[in-house]
């Protein structure tokens, strides 16, 4: 299934498809956070280093299927395989927009 993803949140998951952390990076604004696995990471340079450490870690695919809106998050629910523990598995990603780039984002099963 294809959806239509928000500009920001497209590029997002395009830049994680090629590996590109620099590209991740650079959709989040300066004072952007990510919360995945417990862990906060704050601003763009420790999202590109948690972007860097979990791609060097696993190898994995991820496609998002579906996409609602909760306030004023954008939840992308996106299937996730790869060589990791508890593959394959669906996770949800909140994101919150500013502009064309991501304020924050949360990951959770």
């Amino acid at each position: 299934m294809t959806i239509e993803l928000p500009k920001a949140i497209q590029s997002y998951f395009e830049a994680d498809k090629n590996g590109d952390t620099d590209g991740v990076s650079k959709c989040f604004v300066e004072t952007a956070f990510v919360k995945d696995e417990g862990k906060i990471h704050l601003g763009r340079d420790e999202i590109r280093n948690w972007k860097s450490s979990s791609s060097k870690e696993y190898e994995y695919t991820v496609e998002p299927f579906k996409i609602v809106t909760e306030g004023n998050r954008t939840v992308v629910t996106s299937h996730l395989e790869g060589n990791f523990p508890g593959s394959p598995v669906d996770l949800r990603y909140f994101f919150v927009l500013d502009g064309d780039l991501i304020q924050e984002l949360e990951i959770k099963p």
